[in-house]
């Protein structure tokens, strides 16, 4: 059985993204391996000094902290962890659950919008959500205010909810949802990927909306601007391969903008939960087949052969692929049709490039260059 501690002290450790983490499991056989690796690994990326690795007591107490609370720990590969989540090129290795880690296996949808939203965009919200979740499919939103609050609120009159937030699981935000975290907490789901203690910051939002996005067979958009976070989690849906809906507004409001472009780029037009119901598969089928640990493409597996038979492209690509990289986050697929590296050196070099804190990985599958301050 591996150890759990090792694999928080993995999770924890300096550099190590959601990404990163999955390289390291697939190339170490155990944790332990893979945190002796990791100086080493750092330096070849360019850093001269060793990333932070926490130490064992350091991780038994946050273990310790979660047990107060009363969560359950669902790691990347364990049976409970949820299918759908686990199939993300960036799923979070761990996640902190408080509720019923069942509801985590139904059909999932998700129900976001505007935090300033209307009363009729609230009354959409509830209307679709109360429907979705008497059906038996749970509502995921992010428990913000507006549309994700009247969204809970409705799914637990009929149904349950899943709430996943951007820190702690003790921390209330925003604070007057106390009470129904609380209650979500004790009738649903609250779900984070932060140790406890974690204030939300402006980084957190977008992982905690590829979560929404990817517990979910679909995403409902109801009132976003054309620059929000709604739009964010509309973004991973489509590329988690996820079904899309959006609730058409007037164009004279601008909380409207964002959901009938969303229609125009081809997500169903919504206005009811039957709209939802009729788009929405019954089943996620094949998506279920394959839930190791494991989640990269061919070839992406196997950095160890790079390393001992390879080390001249190994070398080259050290070189060339920190050159390719701008602050401007590209898809990792995008980086790969424009080196002329094997996978295998491509995914070797990237991990070396974090661990060294030189780029930095982000939701949907994205890199991006950390430039000197």
């Amino acid at each position: 059985m591996i150890d759990r501690v090792a694999l928080l002290r993995l999770i924890r450790t300096e550099g190590v993204g959601p990404q990163t983490y999955r390289r390291l499991r697939a190339r170490f056989d155990t944790p332990e391996e893979a945190l002796a690796a990791i100086p080493a690994l750092a330096r070849a990326g360019g850093r001269a000094k060793a990333p932070f690795v926490p130490n064992a007591g350091d991780v038994r107490r946050e273990i310790d902290r979660f047990d107060t609370l009363g969560a359950t720990l669902l790691f990347l590969g364990e049976p409970d962890y949820p299918k759908l989540l686990a199939l993300l090129p960036d799923a979070p290795p761990m996640i902190a659950v408080l509720g019923d880690v069942a509801i985590l296996h139904k059909p999932i949808v998700a129900v976001v919008g505007a935090r300033n939203a209307s009363v009729n965009g609230c009354r959409v919200a509830a209307d679709i959500a109360a429907e979705l979740a008497a059906s038996g499919r749970p509502i995921a939103s992010g428990l913000a205010r507006g549309i994700d609050a009247a969204a809970h609120v409705a799914a637990l009159r009929t149904g349950t909810t899943i709430a996943a937030i951007p820190g702690g699981l003790d921390v209330v935000y925003p604070p007057e949802h106390k009470a129904l975290q609380a209650e979500i907490a004790e009738r649903g789901v609250l779900i984070a990927e932060a140790p406890p203690g974690t204030a939300p910051m402006a980084r957190h939002f977008p992982k905690r909306n590829r979560i929404i996005a990817g517990l979910a067979l679909g995403v409902v958009v109801i009132e976003a601007a054309l620059r929000s976070g709604s739009l964010i989690t509309a973004r991973y849906a489509l590329d988690y391969g996820r079904e899309l809906f959006a609730v058409p507004g007037s164009p004279l409001d601008a909380r409207a903008r964002g959901t009938n472009d969303l229609i125009r780029q081809g997500a169903h037009l919504t206005e009811s939960a039957g709209d939802v119901l009729m788009n929405l598969p019954d089943r996620p089928g094949a998506l279920f087949a394959d839930t190791r640990i494991a989640p990269a493409p061919p070839g992406f597996a196997e950095p160890v052969a790079l390393l001992e038979s390879g080390a001249s492209e190994l070398d080259r690509a050290r070189r060339d692929i920190p050159r390719l990289l701008s602050a401007s986050p590209v898809p990792v697929d995008e980086l790969a049709l424009h080196c002329q590296f094997s996978p295998s050196a491509l995914v070797a070099v990237l991990m070396e490039l974090e661990l060294a804190g030189r780029i930095e990985t982000l939701p949907g599958n994205k890199i991006g260059l950390l430039l000197a301050p």
